[in-house]
């Protein structure tokens, strides 16, 4: 949970690096709750909730994922490629699963705690 509670202490950083480790807890605990609201929505009929927590996790999930990606090298921009239907995604999933590079220290700073 602190990985998640992380996204909120640093959430307009798109500085730093974040590890692989970080960056998939934040995640795997961002898609339970949102699951855990869509059930609730569903339980309830009211079908607002699961679209506002991740209306307040944009920014957060934004600047996650590009620590992610500047702790393999690369720019947050390449987020973008999430645009493309089905490749894009494909693509961004396989660079958030690479493993950080020492590299990526002179450009992005120090590896992460």
């Amino acid at each position: 949970m602190e990985h998640f509670t992380a996204a909120f202490k640093n959430f307009a950083n798109f500085k730093d690096r974040a590890t692989r480790q970080q960056y998939w807890m934040f995640f795997l605990i961002y898609m339970v709750i949102v699951f855990l609201l869509m059930f609730l929505e569903a339980f309830i009929g009211f079908p607002i909730l699961s679209g506002i927590f991740t209306l307040v996790m944009f920014v957060p999930s934004l600047s996650y994922g590009a620590r992610r990606l500047h702790d393999i090298g690369m720019s947050g921009w390449w987020q973008l490629l999430i645009i493309i239907p089905v490749i894009g995604v494909i693509a961004v999933l396989i660079m958030f699963a690479l493993p950080g590079k020492e590299e990526a220290q002179e450009r992005f700073g120090i590896q992460p705690a």
